[in-house]
């Protein structure tokens, strides 16, 4: 499961890169969305799986779930009606509020407790997943409400929500898992760079579209 984990965290990342860049609603990016999509899926699943079960860790358990949903929630904004979708986002939202409560009540802990961490991590990171699973459930309400999510509102929903998991996959490779990488690569400038160029390529996007409704529209 261990060798699934990190064959699809890899194709997760090569592919997510692919579609950050391309132009959106392009084949291109379609087509690596898609991979992105079920590697994520497959890379999440695996990782929620070994850290509840096999090699315990809550911190884990918190960013695979929370992971899971952006992708699932982040796809399902391009591919379904909010009608068609109601069930699953319903469901889907209730999952973030339960992630997002546990990751906040996790950040307590971590902050009460004489090593000020839960399983190695400090707070922080905690309240960051909480803050972002409780914001986004908050988005999915506002969107069933509303009971309908249109042009440009449609594709930003997608984007922050992809680029999002993107971004704590990529997190998790470079500083996470950086005794994994080479030696003479291992410098922090060089482990921060993807980590922040995510955001950066996030946040053009974002801007982008909201100064461009229209682009919305070549996404179907």
């Amino acid at each position: 499961m261990k060798a699934i984990h990190i064959i699809a965290g890899l194709l997760a990342l090569l592919a997510g890169a692919v579609a950050l860049y391309a132009t959106k609603g392009a084949p291109l990016h379609r087509r690596s969305g898609w991979v992105f999509a079920v590697a994520m899926a497959t890379m999440t699943t695996t990782a929620a799986v070994i850290a509840q079960f096999f090699s315990p860790n809550r911190v884990n358990v918190v960013a695979a779930v929370l992971t899971f949903y952006l992708v699932a929630t982040g796809v399902l904004a391009v591919r379904r009606t909010v009608p068609q979708m109601r069930a699953l986002a319903t469901a889907f939202m209730l999952v973030a509020v339960a992630i997002g409560a546990h990751a906040l009540a996790l950040g307590v802990e971590a902050v009460s407790s004489t090593a000020h961490r839960v399983d190695g991590i400090p707070a922080p990171p905690l309240f960051m997943f909480g803050s972002v699973a409780l914001l986004a459930a908050f988005g999915d309400l506002r969107m069933l409400r509303a009971g309908r999510i249109e042009g440009a509102r449609r594709l930003a929903r997608h984007l922050w929500r992809m680029s999002y998991a993107m971004w704590i996959a990529t997190t998790s490779a470079f500083l996470g898992q950086a005794k994994f990488i080479p030696e003479p690569l291992r410098k922090l400038p060089l482990l921060v760079a993807p980590v922040l160029l995510v955001l950066v390529v996030m946040a053009y996007w974002l801007v982008k579209v909201h100064r461009r409704p229209r682009v919305a529209a070549t996404v179907r």
